[in-house]
């Protein structure tokens, strides 16, 4: 059959080679554990419940989880052995299952969770992604997310296909946010924890602080009041961008300038959400991708 998944279709039959993501059918993943770098709302007191997939629809050049998504490191589970996980997850006090970079291993996603909720899973369930996605898939979805936490990464098409070869970026990312609000609809809280809704993150970059600017006022102009906001300021050079001239602008952390200059927008636009201390820029925030809780 051939992959239709993400917004590139790339056609490939994933039962016999790789698709554009660079993984099969066969779901493959890096690390499943309690995870404490995420919004506070997600987080919470106990950690997010997080299952690290390998492979990505994007390849970013900056991309911190680099090891998993473009050198994909990562262990082949079976669906009934992903369904265990997010039920070990839920015991171990995850305030909720957390699916980062789940976008090309959807359908085995969807098996597992309809296993897992008949099996006693009752904590929401978290699609963690960078926003590129077709809206197609993100329907399949429909009743088995709680709440969607994706990127708007980019504004300007040039940079998006120069970053993460995704010329059609922004029209992509809004249109699928626009399913996932009409799936979750407002914000909604238990305590300080949030059960459902949509929290838009975006990542400011060095040099493209411009780039910020023109992503948060039309995120403003869409989706305020629907959705929460995510400023980050977490950018550490990672990838591509330490080896490769062409991405030399990238190979810094950002300004207070420049991130002084995104959190100004944020607050003029009147966006509910949360921000990052400029000291976030830290590279032990990234996991240690070491098949925790996947084969154990």
């Amino acid at each position: 059959m051939k992959c239709y998944l993400c917004p590139r279709k790339c056609k490939a039959d994933r039962e016999n080679t790789l698709g554009f993501c660079k993984m099969t059918n066969t779901v493959t993943a890096a690390r499943a554990d309690l995870h404490f770098w995420e919004e506070p709302c997600i987080s919470g007191k106990n950690g997010s419940g997080a299952v690290f997939f390998s492979g990505c629809v994007m390849k970013c050049v900056y991309c911190q989880n680099y090891g998993i998504s473009s050198e994909n490191f990562g262990a082949e589970i079976t669906t009934d052995r992903l369904s265990q996980i997010f039920i070990e997850l839920q015991q171990k006090g995850a305030h909720n299952i957390n699916l980062v970079n789940p976008t090309h291993f959807v359908p085995q996603i969807i098996k597992a969770l309809k296993s897992a909720k008949q099996n006693g899973l009752k904590i929401p369930v978290v699609y963690n992604s960078g926003g590129y996605e077709r809206v197609e898939t993100l329907r399949a979805l429909n009743g088995l997310v709680d709440i969607y936490l994706p990127d708007v990464k980019y504004y300007d098409n040039k940079t998006a296909e120069q970053l993460s070869n995704a010329p059609d970026y922004f029209s992509t990312a809004m249109n699928a946010i626009s399913e996932m609000v009409r799936q979750t609809g407002k914000p909604v809280f238990d305590g300080d924890i949030l059960v459902r809704g949509t929290i838009v993150r975006h990542l400011v970059l060095p040099s493209l602080y411009k780039d910020s600017l023109q992503v948060i006022n039309a995120v403003a102009e869409r989706f305020k009041g629907e959705i929460l906001f995510s400023i980050m300021s977490q950018y550490t050079p990672f990838g591509l961008v330490k080896t490769d001239e062409r991405f030399k602008m990238l190979n810094r952390r950002i300004t207070t300038f420049e991130y002084q200059k995104a959190l100004n927008a944020v607050i003029e636009a009147g966006l509910d959400g949360y921000m990052q201390e400029k000291s976030s820029a830290k590279e032990e925030y990234t996991p240690l991708f070491d098949l925790t809780g996947i084969t154990d």
